[in-house]
């Protein structure tokens, strides 16, 4: 298996030979191409002169499609004309470049259709002018990427770890990473665990398998690989979609390669141009980009969100414009087979932000609420840290299926398989571990058992709900009229905009001096007030207030007595409760707070023996009652570890004291 490094370091060191003419970052538009090419050459070098001397028969009759004979002759979905391969173009130095532009030519349509999402016609010629393409072609002769000598699994790696090595040169996103083998080998495994017994077994089963994030297809390969090795009958169709164009042409002649119809492959964004809008599948799995924004595809996403509803992909809710992970399981459970045509089983990564992210009724707690209340999340995997490639950070394995078992349903499974990892002898990049065959086979029983035990918490489905209700308390106002009040008055926009006029000329003068006449009149009704009196009832402030106002002929509107009673007053626990004009008591915004409160649990319960025994004047603003979904995994696996004794601590310093003394006499000695 670990070849695949042998070889890759290889290519790698062809890609030195680019260093001054293509930057770092550049050095993938030339050596990816290149080894798609040369892997082709060695699948079609051993029928190679049996389909030129067809080809060359065939010329002479009148068959228009010739495709079909030659793809008999090679055993393969695709085939070459040209008269050149590697070993030739390598025998040809002065004509290289006009060589391998036949050579390319030479490919059947769908093959050749890879090599055009390359672009890599446009690097010819400039290899050529610096006098390197010669030099690189002729370094990729040497290697042997026959399937005999390298497998489709260990190609996989090959592609992964140049990708990986050029991404790293590119600077690109941490959310931009490729999943380990055993990562896939296990998520095949959790989607395929409930079918294996009797489904999956039978004799001539064809079964299909999308990933909408399929990058170089390395989630499609060990599924396929992987069914074959549980049932040689079966037949696995997969299909995918790729919005990166190299990782597309890698995958679509991956496919190729292995007998797949690379037409099922299809380039572009899921969400935006969805390839197989109207196919639904058996199984579906993908280790989305997470992390990352969808901000570029807005547009089209609310508009599909806001006019189709439930009836389009995205009905549930949106999540944050920051992270589009929860937008990709969406976009699968739409293309989810009805129970009544057998259902479908998901298994897809993310990282921990799809757990919990945003508020009760965000779009992600819709998201979650929608797939939980529909029975849909079967299980979710928390995956040792450090696994990938690009990134070390925490990730989850979520199974999704609307074809639970009975002892399942209403139920959701949580497996801590942290611990379960080695370190790796070398590091690649930021993977650091390792789950080794027997640690896949351990945590696939833990799901296939479904028992609670140390690693494995089975759930209710309402276990994860919760209401969060809104607990107000009422306004408490103490008021004492006083100079240092009055002045505070002054700087109210309120009262302030008494002596402002929008209108202009002699008009709008004669407001202004109204206005600042008002405002006399006002300050001097306050000053009359002025005394060390507290108003403990707003009310009873008000109506004194009224009632002076009236005396000095002056309006007291709403507006400008809202502007006293805030300059004059002051939050006290001890006042009486402000009172609205129905009688209502009003809400202090500052002393708003909320609870969530468990969908299990009665509200008013709750509140009446969580909250009540210490704000015994709070009560439940009943509208603001939202309804959320989060799942805080890491909660109903901790383990708490005691402190130590105060006396080992202590005897510990007391000796690290003596320690230091000791060193001290010898310094000074």
């Amino acid at each position: 298996m670990y070849n695949f490094q042998e070889k890759a370091n290889f290519i790698w060191s062809i890609a030195e030979l680019l260093r001054g003419d293509y930057k770092q970052s550049d050095y993938g538009k030339v050596i990816l191409p290149l080894t798609v090419l040369r892997r082709l050459d060695c699948v079609l070098e051993p029928t190679k002169e049996k389909v030129l001397n067809q080809y060359e028969s065939l010329q002479k009759t009148n068959i228009q499609n010739l495709e079909p004979i030659l793809n008999k002759l090679t055993g393969e979905k695709f085939h070459n004309t040209s008269q050149y391969d590697f070993q030739k173009l390598k025998a040809d130095p002065n004509n290289i470049a006009s060589n391998l532009i036949n050579y390319i030519n030479g490919f059947s349509s769908n093959a050749y259709d890879i090599i055009e999402y390359f672009n890599f016609n446009d690097h010819i010629n400039r290899l050529d002018d610096s006098n390197l393409l010669y030099l690189i072609v002729e370094k990729f002769s040497e290697i042997d990427l026959h399937p005999g000598k390298v497998s489709n699994i260990e190609m996989g790696y090959i592609f992964e770890e140049l990708i990986r090595r050029f991404s790293e040169q590119s600077n690109e996103t941490a959310g931009e990473h490729f999943t380990p083998r055993e990562v896939i080998r296990l998520m095949v495994n959790l989607i395929f665990n409930e079918d294996y017994s009797d489904e999956l077994v039978q004799k001539g089963i064809v079964r299909t398998l999308y990933d909408p994030a399929c990058g170089t297809g390395g989630m499609l390969s060990i599924a396929q690989e992987y069914l074959l090795e549980l049932n040689p009958d079966a037949q696995l169709k997969v299909f995918g979609q790729e919005l990166n164009p190299e990782s597309f042409a890698i995958c679509k002649s991956d496919m190729l390669v292995k007998a797949q119809d690379p037409t099922n492959i299809k380039f572009g964004n899921s969400f935006t141009a969805d390839g197989l809008p109207h196919q639904k599948f058996d199984y579906m799995l993908s280790n989305p980009p997470f992390g990352v924004e969808w901000k570029k595809v807005q547009k089209p996403i609310i508009d599909e969100h806001e006019k189709q509803g439930y009836a389009g992909r995205f009905g549930a809710g949106l999540p944050r414009v920051s992270d589009g992970s929860l937008l990709f399981l969406q976009h699968m459970i739409s293309k989810m087979k009805s129970p009544d045509e057998g259902g479908s089983r998901i298994g897809i990564v993310f990282n921990g932000s799809p757990l919990f992210s945003g508020g009760a009724e965000s779009g992600e707690s819709n998201i979650r609420r929608w797939i939980i209340e529909n029975d849909w999340l079967e299980a979710i995997v928390a995956l040792p840290d450090q696994l990938f490639y690009n990134t070390g950070i925490t990730t989850y394995v979520w199974i999704v299926t609307n074809r639970k078992n009975d002892d399942r349903k209403g139920k959701i499974q949580l497996i801590n398989a942290v611990e379960y990892s080695k370190k790796m002898r070398k590091s690649l990049g930021n993977k650091r571990n390792e789950i080794i065959k027997h640690q896949i086979a351990e945590i696939t029983k833990i799901h296939e058992e479904f028992k609670p035990g140390k690693y494995s918490k089975i759930f209710d489905n309402e276990d994860f709900g919760f209401q969060r209700i809104t607990v107000e308390r009422p306004l408490r106002l103490s008021i004492q009229v006083s100079e240092g009040r009055i002045e505070q008055l002054k700087d109210q926009t309120a009262f302030q905009n008494l002596a402002k006029s929008r209108k202009k000329g002699e008009t709008g003068q004669l407001e202004m001096e109204e206005g600042k006449k008002q405002q006399e009149k006002i300050v001097g009704v306050l000053e009359n007030l002025t005394s060390e009196k507290v108003y403990k009832d707003r009310g009873e402030f008000i109506k004194v207030l009224k009632i002076k106002f009236k005396q000095h002929d002056l309006k007291l509107n709403a507006t400008v007595q809202k502007a006293i009673i805030a300059a004059l007053s002051e939050k006290d626990e001890t006042a009486d409760i402000c009172l609205d004009s129905k009688g209502n008591p009003e809400t202090d915004a500052d002393l708003r707070d909320y609870e969530n409160v468990p969908l299990k649990e009665n509200i008013h319960d709750y509140f009446e023996w969580e909250v009540k025994p210490h704000v015994s004047d709070a009560w439940i603003d009943e509208d603001k009652t939202k309804v959320g979904y989060e799942i805080p995994f890491t909660r109903y696996f901790y383990d708490y570890t005691p402190l130590r004794p105060l006396e080992e601590i202590d005897g510990e310093i007391k000796e690290l004291e003596s320690e230091i003394l000791e060193l001290l006499k010898k310094v000074t000695s």
